[in-house]
């Protein structure tokens, strides 16, 4: 038995490879796909809207409509978008897989009102690799300690709204965790001018954008004489819709609330 689900935001770039990490699946169905209104997809078969043959599936601009009809979400929008989104998931008590970044504080509670009434899955990154690069982060912050300098590095093509990503403060939690301290006490970010020297214990960020980058991250560990690098290289998104689809199918006949991919993952 297949799970029927729906994609948001079809015509972006990860909203098409949701649609296609969902046709290759053998426990994911699609059965709906939306659109902002007004755009020139609603109506139409989404498969022909794609340049293929015709899937069955029409665009809406309704998601309430679509997730009705639904048991998991895929959702990688907007901050605002994904919010909206939350609140129909909840009322259609189905999976919501959110892989949109650049969250307020906000638009957590909302979410985090949402997740009392549906299971809501959230990751900064759905590849197996970076949430295993996680793991290792916290694991060796709490071994050196925050007497270890930590800085994050990450880059993403020219086309990325926002900064650091979310990987990069998905790493950063886990660094921060390792050290048994708040992120947000202790992120530096966007160093510019005479910034003094680097503060005991903080967590810096560097973001990087050009070219057609998928996602590459980098967390330094760094003392006087040594230096430890993790690292991790996306070269194809698809690997990113596949842990999506992953999630969707481990969320089915949880309980309501907030999950994460090592949580999906059982690391």
């Amino acid at each position: 038995m297949t799970i029927p689900a729906t994609v948001t935001g079809v015509s972006g770039r990860m909203g098409r490879m949701l649609v296609e990490a969902a046709k290759e699946h053998p426990e994911i169905h699609l059965t709906g796909a939306t659109e902002r209104p007004g755009h020139d997809w609603i109506g139409r078969d989404l498969g022909e809207c794609l340049g293929g043959a015709p899937l069955g599936v029409i665009v809406e601009d309704d998601p309430l409509e679509a997730f009705a009809r639904s048991r998991a979400v895929f959702d990688f929008t907007s901050p605002a978008g994904s919010v909206a989104h939350a609140a129909l998931a909840a009322q259609a008590r189905c999976v919501h897989v959110i892989g949109t970044t650049g969250f307020e504080d906000a638009h957590l509670a909302k979410l985090e009102a949402a997740a009392r009434h549906s299971v809501q899955i959230r990751a900064g990154n759905f590849s197996l690799g970076v949430n295993l690069l996680c793991v290792m982060t916290e694991k060796v912050a709490k071994a050196f300690g925050p007497g270890w300098d930590v800085e994050i590095v990450e880059m993403h093509h020219r086309h990325k709204v926002d900064a650091p990503s979310g990987t990069a403060l998905m790493l950063g939690e886990a660094a921060a965790k390792g050290h048994d301290s708040n992120l947000s006490e202790v992120m530096d970010s966007g160093r510019h001018g005479q910034t003094g020297a680097r503060k005991d214990g903080a967590i810096g960020f560097a973001a990087l954008r050009g070219g057609d980058v998928v996602g590459e991250h980098e967390v330094i560990f760094a003392n006087a004489g040594e230096r430890v690098i993790l690292k991790h290289i996306a070269t194809d998104r698809m690997i990113f819709s596949r842990g999506a689809m992953t999630a969707g199918v481990w969320g089915q006949e949880k309980k309501p609330g907030q999950y994460t991919m090592t949580d999906v993952l059982g690391l």
